[in-house]
């Protein structure tokens, strides 16, 4: 009986601050536009990106000097494994 004395008070600060970040972000505008963010997934990345730059290469994939992409050595036999 003794714990409700923590766990009232614990639970009624728990609740001022939900309602604080709540009111925080319907002031920093994180509500205002949901249509566009639900929508924005479902839009192909052409549209995204601006045509007249490349599009950013795969994060695996590298590239020689001459911008050549550069083979990922996928194939072949990893020397650390023991069998």
């Amino acid at each position: 009986m003794d714990i409700l004395y923590l766990l009232i008070p614990m639970s009624a600060l728990l609740v001022l601050v939900v309602i604080a970040v709540f009111g925080w972000a319907l002031q920093r505008g994180q509500f205002d536009d949901l249509d566009r963010e639900g929508q924005r997934i479902l839009q192909d990345d052409a549209e995204l990106l601006d045509v007249d730059q490349p599009r950013p290469a795969h994060p695996n994939e590298q590239s020689t000097p001459t911008g050549a992409p550069r083979p990922d050595h996928a194939g072949a036999p990893d020397k650390n494994l023991t069998h």
